[in-house]
């Protein structure tokens, strides 16, 4: 299996990237076309480069620890 993988800098602060990466998934969910895709999901995830492991700073706990999970934006087909 194959996997497109999008790997966009930012050079911003924390707060800025996770703005700025909240957009672009915003405007991911709101403007994909799937019709003729087999394609059910889309996983993502806001990491750093000097973390060793898969950090993933949309997923952040009252500690400010963060997740190593993907999120996922779920595709539903048009059935028209």
């Amino acid at each position: 299996m194959y996997r497109l993988h999008i790997d966009i800098p930012m050079p911003l602060s924390e707060e800025e990237s996770l703005k700025t990466a909240s957009k672009i998934v915003a405007f991911l969910q709101n403007n994909i076309l799937i019709d003729n895709l087999d394609i059910e999901q889309i996983n993502y995830r806001l990491g750093h480069d000097e973390d060793r492991q898969k950090s993933n700073y949309f997923i952040k706990d009252a500690n400010g620890h963060v997740n190593n999970k993907k999120c996922r934006i779920d595709l539903v087909k048009n059935d028209t």
